[in-house]
């Protein structure tokens, strides 16, 4: 059980596949437009449950509980050595290197 007050995460469905504008591309009606927010659950509840959160800022949004303390999963990929180099190389043209 999510208990009331916990910071969650619910998914919400705004335009069903077949309610998308006609302009938008074949793959993009093929996918329904889903709106992800963040907030504190209004009651409790469990994963799957359609809840009520209300959010950082005051708005209060129903959805399906998806996720109890989201948090950012994405990352900027791999060390680059070359990366290093452009930095460096960089630097030392702005302030300082030979002109």
């Amino acid at each position: 059980m999510v208990k009331k007050g916990e910071w969650v995460r619910i998914k919400k469905v705004l335009l069903p596949v077949g309610q998308r504008a006609p302009q938008d591309p074949e793959d993009t009606k093929a996918t329904p437009l889903v709106m992800w927010t963040k907030g504190f659950l209004k009651a409790n509840g469990e994963i799957g449950d359609e809840v009520e959160v209300t959010t950082a800022v005051g708005r209060t949004e129903t959805g399906e509980l998806t996720e109890v303390n989201p948090y950012y999963t994405h990352n900027y990929g791999k060390f680059v050595p070359e990366i290093v180099e452009i930095d460096k190389r960089y630097r030392e043209f702005l302030f300082g290197g030979d002109e």
